[in-house]
């Protein structure tokens, strides 16, 4: 296998100027030629090994963050963006947008941005009837998809609030979570309480009492403590970091606030070193993960894919849960797997057979049609309402990493990962898959050209050129 060069251009001028260094001073620190730090920061010559070195031994720099996760993100954005029909039939070349993607970055993003405005504009558009009249019918980016990106782009890890999440659960390390969280509302005058409720919380602040619901499963309930804790103690932090993200809408903020104090619950019931220990020892057995923290299948799977924390990192997990239509309704991914911004995932993947069969974790070896290869883990997962005649929510959930850290899971253990017919090819969406012999296809992908037969049919009522 041909090992991939490293153009980190934009990543290495980052540091630089945080750094506070000119490109003279970083390239004698670095042991290399002006001229060579020039091209490297250019992407016209890729990031040599020892300037690799240097940059960890000279700043104690993670070499980790010089991969290529966000030009891929972007590649992968791009890519699905321009499969719109508004840009017709002629894309770019995929070597121009990891071109756009690794060398000017901001003007990615802003291609992005643009993207989703239009798209917001003619949804809007397309539903003008209801929209006249109305004083909100506006053109705006969708406040979830920009919290979204938000999260997307920063790697699913938000260093700031996780240390502090950390610090808080092991202040007393004799103490459980929960009970710590507990004493801090009471000291702060809050009342904790439960009730037979279809709210899973609710706090009242003028009477200074959270209530809880019984119906909730225990690690929801805990889950939903710390999310008020957080809330409550950690509102300069919360609103800090808001600050840095620049949102564009107060709803976009609003929902980034809860987004941020989820991930403070998910930090405090499952702290940062603790947990990853945990997961390297048990070679993440998700069962006895959530047995140890006390903690759902779900929320295991999600903070093993926030697990990347510079200098510590854990394995490159992606993570995402779908509906029983298919729509992708959490993702996250800090593999070279990425999912589409619209519409469902690839039929062919194991997530979506995981609703027929509840209770079961379903393992899958998948190749995307970049030949990286991957291991899949899909179960179901119920939501109950607590009650009868409730409706019960039902999704899927998905976790899976390069086929490289097979070794480090349990559930690789009887699996032929040396097998390379064992593995089933998948894609990301249609527009943008090149499998032209797919028998799952919806519609035929943007950068091929089609040759209609009307005395022939395969699979398809075309084939693909």
């Amino acid at each position: 296998m041909a090992i991939q060069k490293l153009y980190a251009g934009a990543k290495l001028r980052e540091t630089r100027q945080r750094l506070a260094l000119t490109q003279k001073d970083f390239a004698a620190k670095l042991g290399v030629s002006l001229p060579y730090l020039n091209q490297m920061e250019n992407n016209n010559r890729p990031v040599s090994t020892t300037v690799v070195l240097a940059l960890a031994q000279e700043f104690g720099f993670d070499v980790t963050e010089l991969s290529t996760g966000d030009a891929e993100r972007m590649v992968s954005d791009m890519r699905e963006a321009l499969a719109d029909p508004v840009f017709g039939d002629d894309p770019p070349p995929l070597a121009d947008l990891r071109l756009t993607a690794s060398n000017a970055p901001s003007l990615a993003r802003a291609f992005l941005d643009l993207h989703s405005a239009y798209r917001q504009t003619h949804e809007r558009l397309a539903s003008l009837d209801e929209a006249l009249g109305r004083e909100d019918a506006r053109s705006q980016s969708s406040p979830w998809d920009e919290v979204r990106d938000f999260f997307h782009y920063c790697d699913n890890y938000i260093d700031a609030v996780d240390h502090a999440a950390e610090h808080f659960a092991e202040a007393d390390g004799q103490q459980a979570v929960s009970a710590l969280a507990i004493a801090r509302l009471t000291a702060l005058g809050i009342a904790v309480r439960e009730a037979d409720t279809p709210k899973l919380r609710h706090y009242d602040r003028a009477a200074g009492v959270l209530t809880l619901s019984s119906r909730a499963a225990p690690e929801t309930r805990r889950f939903q403590l710390l999310l008020q804790l957080a809330l409550v103690t950690q509102d300069q932090l919360l609103e800090a970091t808001l600050d840095f993200a620049r949102f564009q809408s107060d709803a976009a903020r609003s929902i980034a606030k809860i987004g941020l104090a989820n991930y403070f619950a998910g930090a405090a019931l499952m702290p940062y070193g603790r947990f990853l220990a945990a997961a390297q020892e048990v070679r993440h057995d998700l069962e006895v993960l959530a047995n140890r923290f006390g903690a759902s299948i779900e929320q295991v799977c999600h903070r093993l894919s926030t697990l990347q924390r510079p200098g510590a990192k854990g394995i490159p997990f992606f993570f995402v849960r779908v509906d029983q239509a298919g729509t992708i309704t959490k993702r996250h991914s800090a593999t070279r797997l990425q999912f589409a911004r619209f519409g469902g995932a690839c039929p062919l993947w194991n997530v979506h057979r995981a609703f027929e069969t509840p209770g079961r974790f379903l393992r899958q070896l998948a190749e995307t049609p970049d030949g990286v290869r991957y291991i899949s883990l899909a179960r179901d997962v119920s939501k109950p309402g607590g009650s009868f005649g409730a409706p019960v929510r039902r999704f899927a959930i998905a976790l899976g990493c390069e086929v490289r850290h097979a070794g480090d899971l349990v559930y690789a253990d009887d699996l032929d990962v040396s097998n390379a017919r064992a593995f089933e090819p998948i894609g990301i969406s249609c527009r943008i898959c090149e499998r032209a012999d797919c028998h799952q296809r919806s519609v035929p992908p943007l950068e091929r050209r089609l040759q209609v037969t009307p005395d022939e049919r395969g699979v398809l009522p075309y084939s693909v050129g």
